[in-house]
């Protein structure tokens, strides 16, 4: 594993975590090859919450990971009741780093810093075989979907309180800014 540190982004870190993020996704099939974008809308929008837009820094200072988790929610079958979640996107490490413990340190901190700040439960459309080792599960499970067609087991929840998501159902509410380009 590399020695890093894992800290809060701060705007000095934002060009360097678009060009990583760029270069994690660049080839990736299943990427549409704008996170880099979305990241940057987000931190302007009202779902952004600076505590939970982590990097992953080693002790010489390079920026080799990031993780952003911003607010969103769960909108009950009503159409009136909204649970608040945090929506994870993206996770991205270079990738000459990867397979070393920077994307796991990230995950750990995130789930850590969202569970003090009061969160409940963490949302992900993600790698099947990633992240359950965290405790991700599938949505449908706890009767919840995606606002979009997506393969059932890449979409996940994560409970941050036992019990956290038992009651609620209902169709994943994204930021405005994750469906613009």
């Amino acid at each position: 594993m590399l020695d890093l540190v894992i800290r809060e982004e701060t705007q000095e870190d934002y060009a360097a975590v678009e060009d990583l993020i760029a270069t994690a996704f660049h080839d990736l099939k299943e990427s549409s090859h704008t996170e880099h974008r979305l990241v940057a809308r987000l931190r302007q929008s009202e779902a952004f919450i600076p505590q939970l837009s982590l990097v992953a820094v080693t002790y010489e200072g390079k920026c080799v990971g990031h993780i952003l988790l911003t607010e969103a929610s769960v909108l009950a079958d009503d159409g009136l009741t909204r649970t608040p979640v945090l929506a994870l996107a993206p996770l991205a490490v270079l990738p000459e780093c990867q397979r070393q413990g920077v994307g796991t340190a990230l995950m750990q901190e995130a789930i850590s810093r969202s569970r003090d700040l009061g969160f409940n439960a963490i949302i992900v459309l993600g790698h099947p075989d990633y992240y359950p080792r965290f405790g991700f599960k599938s949505a449908a499970d706890f009767g919840i979907a995606c606002p979009f067609k997506v393969p059932s087991e890449c979409f996940m929840a994560l409970e941050l309180r036992p019990h956290a998501l038992k009651q609620v159902t209902g169709t994943m509410q994204y930021a405005p800014e994750f469906f613009e380009e």
